[in-house]
């Protein structure tokens, strides 16, 4: 097959150099409309926009741009990624068969604003097809006028030979100086809606009980001076290590070099990746009780759920956890088992591709 994706402009999303680069394993002619001009190995780039990435003028300039070369291009499907912005280009390209994934943010952020949702909407509507990763998000969705039988479940997978318990290192310990300490690792980016917050005021209660502990928080975001200052007020900078972004492929060996995964997010589009990556790697993960947590996390079965902007509580299961090295080994190997039989990134991906084939025949029967 031809396909022409439509990347989003978040340079640290992971979802699409992933879905890209399996399309181009697979042996398929990829090409990628994008405004954030990554390479992905295999497939062709096209850069769209210019330096004015928050102007109106830009975003006009991008739905022309994307036009062009969609006709250019003649793919046998095009794919938008993200559907304010991508969808929106998508959508107005005309062209057709035409398919969407929504993240989250898009559907459940986005359309609170007047503008966006007309234009999240209107890209709705022109879809043939679209995917999603939790079923709250296929509810909004159909709220915002999406046809229900257009809607496939397909879940951001995790590949399992990638990400598991082999890859520890105890080199990479020893560079993050958690060599012979309990260490919990954190990797959602330093924003508000991810309540990094909450595990910095949780990590002094931690220290109390077991003052050895380790924190390390990864990723980036507008809210990294405001996080420092608040570990450096609370007395806890030289347990805290803030290590930034990690790339994609060296995230495994950080992810088992830790003893414990906490996700403190304050919404999320469906089980978050890293938390399945962290699942897959055998680590205990504590995460927020949302509903697409609590629907894979069983609290006190395969991993802890705490309320959301809790401190204390988070505190406490990191502690027990810490305390208990038996139970860690329990969560771990069931959130690895949940993440084979319901997360693999291969099934999950074929999916994608029987849908791209289903469209495809589909529409060329209407010609």
């Amino acid at each position: 097959m031809k396909i022409c994706f439509i990347a989003s402009t978040r340079a640290e999303s992971v979802h699409e150099p992933r879905w890209i680069q399996w399309f181009v394993n697979r042996g398929h002619d990829v090409h990628v409309i994008t405004p954030t001009h990554n390479d992905i190995k295999g497939a062709k780039i096209y850069p769209i926009g210019n330096n004015k990435e928050g102007s109106l003028f830009n975003f006009i300039s991008k739905i022309f741009q994307t036009r062009k070369l969609v006709k250019k291009i003649k793919p046998d499907i095009l794919h938008a990624h993200y559907i304010f912005g991508p969808g929106v280009f998508g959508a107005f390209s005309g062209f057709h068969p035409f398919i969407l994934t929504a993240f989250g943010s898009d559907i459940l952020v986005d359309p609170s604003l007047t503008l966006k949702k007309i234009a999240v909407t209107h890209t709705l509507k022109k879809a043939d097809a679209i995917t999603c990763d939790a079923c709250h998000l296929k509810e909004s969705m159909e709220k915002l006028g999406a046809d229900d039988r257009k809607i496939n479940i397909i879940y951001f997978g995790t590949d399992t030979e990638k990400f598991n318990p082999k890859q520890h290192s105890e080199k990479t310990r020893k560079n993050l100086g958690v060599l012979n300490a309990p260490t919990i690792i954190s990797s959602k980016n330093l924003e508000p809606i991810y309540d990094i917050d909450s595990l910095i005021r949780s990590v002094p209660i931690v220290l109390k009980k077991v003052p050895e502990a380790k924190f390390i928080i990864a990723g980036e975001g507008s809210q990294k001076a405001k996080l420092m200052q608040l570990a450096k007020s609370l007395g806890v900078s030289g347990s805290v290590k803030f290590i930034g972004f990690i790339p994609s492929d060296e995230f495994p060996r950080y992810l088992v070099s830790a003893d414990i995964y906490v996700c403190t997010s304050l919404s999320d589009g469906g089980l978050a990746v890293a938390t399945k990556e962290a699942m897959a790697c055998e680590l205990p993960v504590v995460v927020t009780n949302l509903d697409v947590n609590t629907k894979w996390v069983e609290n006190g079965k395969n991993g802890f759920v705490v309320p959301l902007k809790d401190p204390k509580t988070l505190s406490e299961k990191i502690i027990y956890l810490i305390e208990h090295e038996d139970v860690r080994r329990k969560f771990g190997e069931k959130g690895r088992k949940l993440v084979e039989e319901k997360f693999e990134y291969d099934k999950e991906m074929k999916k994608v591709e029987n849908i791209y084939e289903q469209l495809i025949n589909n529409h060329k029967r209407r010609k």
